[in-house]
């Protein structure tokens, strides 16, 4: 399903955007949509707060740890089944 979104421009705003839009051999509404996409692209796919938040709690460390060879052994126990080690 599609949408319509009506924008209201300045004269000289519009006849600028057109004049782009024809240097790339596009329609203004073409060029117009390409322009949100990358627009949105842009865009935090999270909101920084919550990033903010994540690293906060990454940086209390509650997380489980360990010397890298006993994670290794650890993970290798788990991959053949044998997690009562």
């Amino acid at each position: 399903m599609t949408q319509r979104l009506q924008v209201l421009l300045e004269d000289a705003e519009f006849d600028e955007i057109r004049a782009i839009a024809r240097r790339h051999r596009m329609t203004v509404a073409e060029w117009v949509r390409q322009a949100m996409r990358l627009a949105r692209r842009d865009e935090p796919a999270v909101e920084s707060t919550r990033k903010l938040a994540m690293v906060r709690e990454s940086v209390r460390g509650a997380y489980p740890t360990a010397p890298i060879d006993a994670m290794l052994a650890e993970i290798e126990r788990g991959r053949a089944g044998d997690l009562g080690a």
